[in-house]
C-alpha cells in the first residue's frame, strides 16, 4: 500500500517517471527472479548443513518422547 501511495505522489510530481517505473517494474522483476531462486536454493543448502551438524547434539539430548 505504501509503495502505491509513493507511486501516486511520483505520478503527480513527475508523470513520465511514474509511467516509466510502471513499465520497467515487470522487467526488473523478471531479471531478478533467477537471483531470488538461487537465494532460496542456497538457503536450503545451508539449512541442510546446519541440520547435519546439529544432528549429534539432537540425538544425545534426546527427542521430545524421552
Amino acid at each position: 500500500m505504501l509503495s502505491f501511495l509513493l507511486w501516486l505522489v511520483v505520478l503527480v510530481l513527475c508523470w513520465p517517471l511514474a509511467l516509466l517505473a510502471l513499465v520497467l517494474y515487470p522487467l526488473v522483476w523478471l531479471v531478478l527472479l533467477p537471483f531470488r531462486l538461487l537465494g532460496i536454493g542456497v538457503e536450503a543448502v545451508f539449512e541442510l548443513l546446519r541440520s547435519i551438524v546439529m544432528l549429534p547434539a539432537r540425538v544425545l539430548r534426546g527427542g521430545p518422547g524421552r
